[in-house]
């Protein structure tokens, strides 16, 4: 009679604890997944509104490129002492012709930053466009976290509807949604990183005119282009992800699955390690939760 009781507490606890966790990642599946594809899949509509027309336009008296236009003539003033005192104490100074076409250069650029960030922001969006399309002419699925996590789910890949986390497919359904969830965190501090490399463009284009401030240009221009191919080699690893057979209810297929979730996961590292840029990683904010599945192990 005790043993009885024993087993009947020990399969309530487990099916309350399966309970939990099916619920926190159906609603994690539900509720966050499209908006990951937004924030991931960055367009010019990042730049398109009110904020930054008047911030980056020509059409408030209150912005940043009239700032800019102001310092160009405080470089002029430092490049003038420069020029005179190398004179003075004979070493050697730029160039007045090489000065002043650098000068005209970043003016032109810097009263062109809506233009120019839109357009760069279009060509890195159009890129990443062109290849999920490709995928969707060869494999006839959305290229898109959407789908991949509806038809994940609808799959028979972990066991159909019955979800058990202490069991092998359990723990890799919990290890791919809180792998999911990393990339909210991740990529949503990217999407707002964009937007303060585009703030400090003006500023960045600054640093060219002077050869010793040169290298805060090339340290921007680095840290936000690889931050907008972050979403091309994304669109890459989609079609990797997407050629696998979700049908198949062996492990080879799960293990490979997670492979391509982890590789998601770690895009941006990989990427800093080629060509260098900001981390956008975020693996400390769901350390909790996965402890949580882990049992703190």
């Amino acid at each position: 009679m005790e043993e009885t009781a024993t087993v009947s507490m020990t399969e309530t606890i487990t099916n309350t604890i399966n309970t939990l966790f099916s619920n926190m990642f159906s609603s994690i599946d539900n509720s966050l997944y499209g908006v990951l594809d937004e924030i991931t899949f960055i367009n010019s509509e990042i730049i398109n509104n009110n904020f930054f027309k008047n911030i980056l336009g020509q059409n408030s008296i209150n912005n940043i490129i009239i700032i800019c236009n102001s310092l160009l003539f405080g470089f002029v003033l430092y490049y003038l002492v420069t020029f005179l005192l190398s004179h003075l104490v004979y070493c050697k100074a730029e160039k007045p012709g090489q000065f002043v076409f650098k000068l005209l250069f970043c003016s032109i650029l810097i009263n062109s930053s809506f233009f120019i960030c839109e357009k760069i922001i279009f060509l890195f969006s159009t890129t990443s466009l062109a290849i999920r399309s490709l995928g969707e002419g060869i494999f006839g699925y959305n290229m898109c976290f959407s789908y991949l996590i509806e038809r994940l789910n609808l799959s028979t890949l972990f066991g159909g509807s019955t979800f058990n986390a202490f069991s092998m497919d359990g723990l890799i359904k919990g290890f791919i949604s809180i792998g999911l969830l990393n990339l909210v965190f991740s990529y949503s501090l990217r999407y707002i990183l964009v937007q303060v490399f585009i703030l400090v463009y003006p500023f960045a284009i600054l640093m060219l005119i002077n050869s010793s401030t040169v290298w805060i240009f090339k340290a921007w221009i680095k840290n936000f282009l690889s931050l907008l191919f972050l979403q091309v080699f994304i669109s890459i690893i989609f079609l990797i992800v997407f050629s696998l057979d979700f049908s198949l209810n062996d492990m080879f297929s799960k293990i490979i699955f997670v492979g391509g979730i982890y590789a998601l996961i770690k895009a941006n590292s990989i990427l800093k390690e080629i060509i260098g840029g900001v981390s956008i990683t975020t693996s400390a904010s769901t350390s909790g939760l996965r402890s949580m599945i882990t049992g703190g192990k």
